[in-house]
């Protein structure tokens, strides 16, 4: 990836010399042409959780607050400001029980309402990543049922839906997942919010609900269709986390998105930033939130940051992001040392 020359500085009030933007992305330095403004944007981040030999008492969100509060800071200093924050799972460590998943999230959550992302208005709308669903036992990891519960229980006020699949069905869901697999509209745009750890089906998705719901829209006139889940349906080819655990279900779910011309599916889990387009839906994965990243991932592209979508006449994703700190993935990043560029612009106008 070629990055931007102009860098993006959080929370630099002056005049910026020339190539320099304050708070704002480059390309939104000057007012764009009317035809090519978004008519709104939304940002994508999944796994900001810290390593389990990292989790101290002093900070029970068990999130890497430096580079969250980087984050926050910087998507609350977009203009204009996004409509959506979409925190695409993974943001605790969890993998326990709900006695200990219960106050990280608490935690989580008071942490960005007192932050500015949340007194610039941007709306975060948490979807749950496999920390948050799963617990590890004897080497396993599967998901249960308090760890559903304590989720719907903490996070309520910002699940926008409740429309997701019941209990069995045609999907045979062993739990309600009426408000961990949902989708709402906003602005003409269809969002399908997706568990990728439902109980007993660990590693997939309700297929069959998400063919309907977005057969749905697609009927209903909804001019784009996104799908934010936490694990992939394409991973990386340089993550050892994978995405779906069976081909089936990941054709399947594609098949949907592409047949109803859905622009993209961005998701998390592997800790980097990845695109693909394994026809015309493409997949991102924006999983470069602040964990340890993938030692795989080249140095050239091992950068902590968001994505950010531009959606109107067309859409167009833009990835910023920061070198990893070198003292380390919880050390401080400040803004002179570590500047945040545009690494890389695609336009996923369906086509």
């Amino acid at each position: 990836m070629q990055r931007a020359a102009i860098v993006f500085l959080a929370g630099v009030g002056c005049s910026s010399p020339a190539g320099v933007i304050d708070a704002a992305p480059p390309d939104q330095a000057a007012a764009p042409d009317a035809a090519q403004a978004a008519s709104f944007s939304f940002v994508v981040v999944g796994c900001n959780r810290v390593e389990k030999a990292d989790i101290t008492t002093n900070n029970p969100s068990t999130a890497n607050l430096a580079e969250l509060d980087r984050t926050f800071a910087e998507i609350a200093a977009l203009s204009p400001p996004p409509k959506f924050l979409f925190f695409a799972g993974d943001m605790v460590y969890g993998y326990k029980d709900a006695a200990t998943l219960q106050p990280e999230l608490a935690a989580w959550l008071a942490h960005y309402d007192a932050s500015p992302l949340a007194a610039a208005g941007v709306e975060l709308v948490p979807v749950p990543g496999n920390h948050e669903m799963q617990t590890k036992q004897n080497g396993l990891k599967y998901a249960y049922p308090e760890a559903e519960a304590t989720w719907v229980a903490v996070m309520g006020s910002r699940i926008r839906g409740s429309n997701g699949p019941a209990a069995g069905g045609a999907d045979q869901l062993q739990t309600d997942q009426a408000r961990l697999d949902y989708s709402f509209d906003f602005s003409g745009t269809h969002f399908v919010v997706l568990d990728t750890d439902p109980v007993g089906a660990d590693g997939s998705v309700p297929t069959t609900w998400v063919t309907a719901d977005v057969s749905a829209a697609r009927a209903s006139g909804a001019a784009h269709i996104f799908a934010i889940s936490h694990k992939p349906a394409y991973p990386s080819p340089l993550s050892a986390e994978g995405g779906f655990t069976s081909p089936a279900v990941r054709d399947a779910l594609w098949t949907a998105l592409e047949q109803n011309h859905a622009e993209a599916m961005l998701s998390a889990h592997n800790h980097l930033w990845y695109k693909t387009r394994p026809a015309s839906t493409w997949q991102i994965v924006a999983g470069n939130g602040g964990s340890l990243l993938e030692s795989t991932v080249p140095a050239a592209d091992a950068f902590y940051g968001f994505t950010l979508v531009e959606v109107g006449a067309s859409v167009t994703v833009k990835s910023f992001g920061r070198d990893v700190p070198s003292a380390g993935y919880l050390a401080p990043a400040t803004p002179a040392k570590y500047p945040t560029t545009l690494r890389d612009t695609t336009d996923i106008t369906w086509h």
